[in-house]
């Protein structure tokens, strides 16, 4: 059986995630101990629970210790089980994070899967519904299997309450290289406001106006209906020939609109001055099924400490090299390749 120290590394969640994913595709047990130990709050909270879990169900996994505070536990899957499933946090907890858990599995079953998640959409601590949609799942489709998600009702954090839909086709994963980004095709910003001014979402469109340099008909200010609770989210999307990514930047109390549009921005104006492809986030989250595929390189900004976390983890159950190295300044390049 396999011993992941949860304390390695950046210490968080994604250590626990990435460690299911993986015995669910190889069929290999593990143990974990020490569970998010680098985070203020330790142990299992309730949307890593339910990703534990979904797991379960999907592996028709035998599990010890999964209960809310837990600080370890233990893993045995059987065999992937596709099929229909329905997954509800109970908080604002992230559901994009728990159904990442499931994907690597479900995207190379024998069978279709139908997935309804509900819980936290829009999440400050995970990736997003949009960036899902828009970044993450395009290149999933390019590998192979074909899966689209819709979001039928947002979930702001902290009321959470929302939910979406996702359809799985599942293909062998075929390795692709991502080196260029291409010319820019489109360029646009969104602000919603749920339950809160819809000036917040101008005063922060201003600020995307004034530093990108960009035209009132590229930004948008939406009010959100349906939605269980407050929320705020700037996303800016950029759109070019060989990708498209994603940066968010999410309201909080305290933090005026211009500081959350400004960070976004930062972000935006550091991916556009490097010329890579590939962002920060998205490079972390590109490591799973590209290893699962056997192998693929792609340009990316410095790595993460999640993304170095990342790779450790899963070395410890696939048999894969993975090259990380600076070609030129404050641009990087990830390969791997079956080892």
């Amino acid at each position: 059986m396999i011993t992941i120290d949860g304390s390695y590394g950046e210490g968080g969640g994604q250590i626990l995630r990435t460690s299911l994913a993986l015995s669910l595709v190889t069929g290999k047990p593990f143990s974990i101990h020490s569970i998010r130990a680098g985070r203020k709050k330790p142990g299992l909270m309730r949307q890593h629970l339910t990703a534990v879990n979904a797991a379960a169900e999907v592996g028709g996994a035998r599990i010890e210790g999964n209960r809310i505070g837990s600080l370890a536990f233990a893993f045995e899957p059987k065999m992937i089980r596709p099929g229909n499933f329905h997954f509800a946090i109970g908080s604002a907890g992230s559901c994009t994070l728990v159904f990442q858990t499931i994907l690597p599995a479900l995207i190379i079953a024998g069978e279709p899967s139908e997935i309804m998640l509900e819980g936290g959409t829009h999440n400050p601590f995970a990736p997003p519904f949009d960036f899902l949609e828009k970044a993450f799942l395009p290149l999933i489709n390019r590998m192979g299997p074909r899966v689209e998600a819709v979001l039928e009702k947002p979930g702001f954090y902290p009321a959470g309450g929302g939910r979406f839909r996702v359809s799985i086709m599942p293909a062998g994963l075929n390795r692709f290289d991502l080196l260029e980004r291409g010319d820019i095709i489109r360029r646009n910003a969104r602000a919603s406001v749920a339950n809160l001014p819809v000036k917040i979402a101008h005063r922060e469109l201003k600020v995307v106006m004034e530093k990108l340099e960009w035209d009132r008909d590229r930004l948008e200010a939406v009010e959100v209906e349906k939605s269980q609770g407050p929320g705020n989210i700037l996303i800016v999307e950029i759109e070019s020939e060989n990708i498209s990514e994603v940066f968010t930047g999410f309201g909080e109390k305290g933090i005026t609109a211009e500081k959350v549009a400004k960070r976004a921005v930062k972000s935006v104006q550091e991916y556009l001055a490097y010329d890579v492809p590939v962002g920060r986030y998205l490079a972390d989250q590109l490591l799973v099924p590209m290893a699962l595929a056997g192998g693929g390189k792609f340009r990316t900004l410095s790595p993460t400490r999640h993304t170095t976390t990342n790779i450790e983890v899963i070395q410890k159950f696939l048999d894969v090299e993975i090259a990380v190295h600076e070609y030129d300044r404050n641009k990087w390049e990830i390969e791997i390749w079956n080892g």
